[in-house]
């Protein structure tokens, strides 16, 4: 089916998600975001916690509706929706549109890059990455607002991993695109499976682990209770989340309503990675209660070692397109240049 056929169909699916409850009438902007989490996580929680400041901050002039992953148009198809004006915005990880363009696979989780949120945030506001991201979007009708990310991904699995070494043949769970590649590199053999079958997976044998979201999560989720050897801190995956809305909507609104915007951004930004950092220590004590689950901290000599195997798959992939490369040496500039590399 044609995408114009496509967006025909989700647009109709669309109006009608928009129609269940209704938003505010007294707001001047009524609109519909995507997220890219399940009601109930607290990525998801801490979205409508933004949406909710977002029409306290413009005075009740715009309403957000907030929505799981899936409500109107499947996680891979947001950008386009957005675009078109289906969705009015998302705020999602940009590794989900990499089939799209490797540079959002680079842009969405650079694997082994960041140790901490911060050091992402750091490079998309002073490293050249705000900028970088906003040109890759604007083709498709689409306004980046601004970036945030979350904790370290934790690594859940059912066999101890204590080094790189132990991650040859252990058959896990991976996202497509770089993710998978990293680890195949690294030895690993990596399966390719949606969120919603891990603990399924895990349970039955299917596969040993699983690059699976934060620790906080996959403790409430049962995770750690049938793969007893979580990795925490995680050592491999900090995706950027990307907060964006249809461009056209952007370039209409006044600027103190953008302002405001840009401004809700940033606190989210902070109140998100906090709440997940407090979520994730409560959650590793609860875990520490349990002896039958044994939390492993790599070195920092492992580490490393698992950042260059993924350092040579940056450069595997910097010359895909003029897009990889220019992202590409902005990171690895930023990294260098505060002996973070």
């Amino acid at each position: 089916m044609g995408f114009t056929k496509k967006l025909a169909g989700l647009a109709a699916v669309a109006v009608s998600v928009m129609g269940i409850g209704g938003s505010a009438l007294a707001a001047d902007y009524n609109w519909t975001f995507q997220t890219s989490e399940t009601a109930g996580e607290p990525g998801f929680v801490n979205k409508q916690k933004w949406a909710e400041n977002v029409g306290t901050l413009s005075g009740g002039r715009i309403d957000i509706e907030i929505l799981p992953i899936g409500s109107v148009v499947p996680h891979t198809d947001t950008l386009e929706a957005v675009g078109a004006g289906i969705l009015q915005g998302h705020l999602t990880d940009p590794s989900y549109f990499s089939g799209k363009d490797p540079a959002f696979a680079m842009m969405g989780n650079l694997v082994g890059a960041w140790s901490d949120p911060f050091e992402l945030l750091g490079f998309m506001e002073s490293g050249g990455g705000n900028e970088l991201y906003a040109e890759l979007v604007e083709p498709y009708g689409v306004q980046f607002i601004g970036a945030s990310a979350t904790e370290p991904e934790a690594f859940v699995s059912g066999v101890p991993i204590r080094t790189v070494e132990d991650l040859k043949g252990v058959k896990l769970r991976a996202p497509e695109g770089m993710v998978y590649e990293i680890f195949s590199k690294a030895g690993a053999a990596p399966v390719s499976l949606p969120g919603s079958e891990i603990f399924s997976a895990l349970d039955k044998g299917v596969v040993d682990a699983a690059d699976n979201t934060v620790f906080a999560t996959n403790q409430s989720l049962g995770m750690n209770d049938i793969a007893p050897y979580p990795l925490y801190p995680g050592f491999h995956s900090l995706p950027m989340i990307d907060i964006s809305m249809n461009k056209q909507i952007w370039d209409e609104l006044p600027e103190d309503l953008k302002e405001i915007l840009i401004a809700s951004v940033k606190q989210f930004s902070f109140n998100h990675i906090y709440s997940v950092r407090e979520l994730d220590a409560a959650a590793v004590e609860q875990a520490k209660a349990n002896p039958e689950i044994e939390i492993i901290n790599w070195s920092g000599d492992e580490r490393a070692k698992f950042r260059r195997i993924a350092q040579q798959e940056w450069q595997n992939w910097a010359p895909k397109t003029d897009m990889t490369q220019r992202y590409y040496d902005a990171v690895t500039s930023y990294l260098q240049g505060r002996n973070l590399l």
